[in-house]
Formats: C-alpha cells, structure tokens, sequence
C-alpha cells in the first residue's frame, strides 16, 4: 500500500467524528461514503433513494433542492475535508448526490426505471472518467467549493446526454 492511498485510509477514530458531526454524515452521504470500497458509485446509487421523493417536485423546487444542496455541500465537504486533512477525500460524496440528482434532471418526470438507470450511468461515465471541464475544475479548485463542482460539472454533461437521448429517440 502506498503512503497516499495510506492517507486515505479512515481510522475508527475518523469514522465516528465525521459521523458524529452534521457536516461530516451529510458529506459522507449519511455514511455511504464510508463504503469499503468504490465509494463514489456506492454513494451516486444510495442519492437514488431521496431522489425517488424528489422526482416529484416541480422544476423549480428541484432546482432549489440543487441549489441550497450544494451550497451546504461545500460548507460540509470542507469542515469534514479539514477534519480529515484531505481536501477530496473519497469519503466525501455529497458531491456525488447533487452530481447525480443534476444529471436525473431531464428525467425528473419520466416514467419508468429505464432513463434513471441510463443516468446513474452517465453520470459515473463522466466523474469517474473526468473529461475536460470536470478533470480542470478537479484539480484546479481546493476545498469544499472545488469538491463540489467537478461532480456538478460531471451531473450537467449527463444531463444534457441524457436530455439530448430523451429527444432523439422519445
């Protein structure tokens, strides 16, 4: 094992303080973050669960779910950033719940589990393979605001896939 990925290793003492802290359970997303392994996947699937609720939301109220989302995700993913002394600690996927609820967008009132699905994917497609915007804003931006917008980033090219697929083949 090499020192980094020693780093990111969370000790129990780290897991109880991020999830004794508010900041610390919302940017793990209620503890899935805290996922053995493929962290970000595992949190991108468990937002599906409040976006079940959410999809029923006008337009409006959605976007300011998304909105006021990501404003308290870059305030929780720096306080637990700082507690763990890694800015983008794979831990920290509230960025991965507004990332994927972005990218579910176009599908907000569509019926059927098919175009969530293709979205869950879209969105892993682009935050795992970090093409250019989501990479540049991933390494240039630090902190919880740098956290954040890569994944949003990520969300917004899904959604205008996933909305570009909707038109042509609906």
């Amino acid at each position: 094992m090499t020192i980094a990925s020693e780093r990111l290793r969370l000790t129990p003492l780290q897991r109880r303080q991020l999830l004794a802290s508010p900041a610390g359970w919302l940017a793990t997303g209620f503890g899935s973050g805290l996922a053995p392994v493929a962290q970000g996947t595992v949190g991108s699937a468990v937002a599906l669960l409040p976006w079940l609720w959410l999809r029923h939301c006008d337009v409006p109220t959605y976007l300011l779910v998304l909105l006021l989302g990501c404003v308290i995700g870059c305030w929780a993913c720096a306080v637990a950033g700082r507690l763990l002394g890694v800015d983008d600690h794979r831990a920290l996927v509230w960025d991965e719940f507004i990332g994927q609820w972005l990218a579910l967008l176009p599908v907000l009132h569509h019926p059927g589990w098919l175009w969530p699905v293709l979205g869950f994917g879209l969105f892993r497609l682009f935050d795992a393979g970090k093409p250019w915007p989501v990479r540049w804003l991933d390494r240039t931006l630090k902190g919880g605001v740098g956290v954040m917008l890569d994944d949003v980033a990520a969300g917004a090219m899904a959604a205008l896939v996933l909305w570009a697929l909707l038109h042509w083949l609906g």
